[in-house]
């Protein structure tokens, strides 16, 4: 048995209850790379602890891939893939970019996703077939746009300071084309994409719990997302993902060489 909309609604009411109640009140923060900087907070783990709690009380035969409590069956034919709260830095920060990431594999295969950003009440949901949007100004099937070319594209990345010395090269020369470009909004800049908004999102050194809810949302949308070799997104890596094929074929161009 596949799950549906409602239950991916109480994986993200599950986790809302714990996330929002801690934003924008100070919270504990460590850092789990000792040589430089990545948080996680309270929020992070109590989060996908009661996201776990569900799943594992509703679909105890599935696999469950996550970012903070480890992974468990991840060979199985249906697995979970959760980010409890993608975009810790701006959680951290105040800025309502973040968001929670459920995603759902069949065989090996993005098939189903949800994005929940719980301040600003969106839920961006790909069921299998189709994408849609739900938050304060309605509900919607979302589409994603065909902006022609890199030219009138509108472009985001997290941060230049992720890439290496050649994708950076690589990047910036896509950078340099664009009609527009930003910074800074993780897991958001996917589904603004999604919903017609954001026409590329180049990123770089992803897990597979970054990208496992969003490749659906995307894909059913009708836009593509790969690694920069062109290759199935599922395992992480370099990302990108664009509104059309002709963009992301022209992006590809450039990326696939670093």
């Amino acid at each position: 048995m596949l799950p549906d909309r409602q239950f991916f609604d109480r994986l993200a009411d599950a986790a809302k209850a714990e996330t929002l109640p801690r934003f924008r009140v100070g919270v504990d923060v460590v850092n789990k790379d000792a040589g430089g900087f990545d948080p996680v907070t309270e929020g992070d783990r109590a989060a996908e602890v009661a996201i776990r709690a569900l799943i594992q009380q509703q679909f105890p035969d599935h696999g469950i891939l996550g970012e903070e409590e480890g992974n468990v069956g991840i060979d199985r034919e249906h697995v979970w893939v959760i980010d409890p709260i993608d975009g810790t830095r701006a959680f951290i920060s105040g800025v309502p970019v973040w968001g929670t990431l459920i995603g759902f594999q069949k065989a090996g295969r993005a098939l189903m996703g949800m994005m929940d950003q719980p301040f600003t009440g969106e839920r961006y949901f790909a069921d299998g077939k189709t994408a849609s949007y739900r938050g304060p100004d309605g509900e919607r099937q979302i589409r994603t746009r065909d902006c022609g070319s890199l030219e009138n594209a509108t472009l985001f990345t997290t941060s230049t300071h992720l890439f290496n010395a050649s994708e950076l090269a690589c990047y910036m020369e896509i950078q340099n084309r664009v009609r527009l470009f930003r910074y800074g909004i993780d897991c958001y800049a996917y589904a603004l994409l999604a919903a017609g908004h954001v026409d590329l999102v180049v990123e770089s050194a992803l897990k597979p719990y970054d990208v496992g809810a969003l490749i659906p949302i995307i894909e059913q949308a009708g836009g593509v997302i790969t690694t920069w070799k062109g290759e199935r997104p599922e395992n992480g890596g370099s990302i990108v993902a664009a509104g059309s094929a002709a963009v992301h074929a022209q992006a590809l161009e450039i990326l696939s060489r670093a």
